[in-house]
């Protein structure tokens, strides 16, 4: 297991920490504080270039090795928000069907919230079947500004949401 190395990024939004080794990038967390360091490790200065590419509108996509740790299905769910492009949003039922059980909505909800490599893997781009809000561990209103930064506006999910009840009792 290789070393790992802190690197923070003031964003318009919020510090970042991001955690990361020769590995990839490991997590990506808002945080109240900033622990300033006097240069940024190597392994992680791809990561805060990007990130300044994305917020000065500059990136739209991340190009970045990841080091995904997570049960087999987080990593599954992961792998699948990586897909949801720039200005798009999805509901959790979108994911679940994309993974093949259209029953698993909360365990892509539970999945979701707990990546630990926030706007990267764009878990802010995955809303309510009815276009709501749900939950974000950046807070809700990171996750409203992300989704208008990026010109998403919160669309409804292809599927009704009357219909996505009955399916998932089913």
């Amino acid at each position: 297991m290789s070393e790992t190395f802190k690197a923070y990024y003031r964003s318009p939004i919020g510090a970042m920490e991001i955690t990361g080794s020769e590995d990839g990038v490991a997590s990506i967390y808002f945080v109240d504080e900033v622990r300033a360091s006097a240069t940024t490790p190597a392994c992680l200065s791809d990561c805060v270039r990007q990130l300044d590419e994305y917020f000065n509108r500059k990136r739209k996509e991340f190009s970045l090795t990841l080091d995904l740790r997570g049960t087999d299905f987080q990593k599954r769910v992961w792998h699948e928000l990586l897909k949801i492009p720039f200005g798009k949003t999805v509901a959790y039922f979108d994911v679940a069907v994309a993974l093949g059980d259209r029953k698993s909505i909360r365990a892509v909800g539970r999945a979701n919230g707990q990546n630990p490599i926030v706007l990267v893997v764009p878990c802010h781009r995955v809303i309510g079947a009815d276009g709501s809000l749900t939950g974000y561990g950046g807070g809700l209103w990171r996750k409203e500004w992300l989704l208008n930064f990026e010109g998403s506006r919160p669309q409804t999910s292809l599927f009704d949401s009357r219909q996505l009840m009955i399916d998932a009792r089913r």
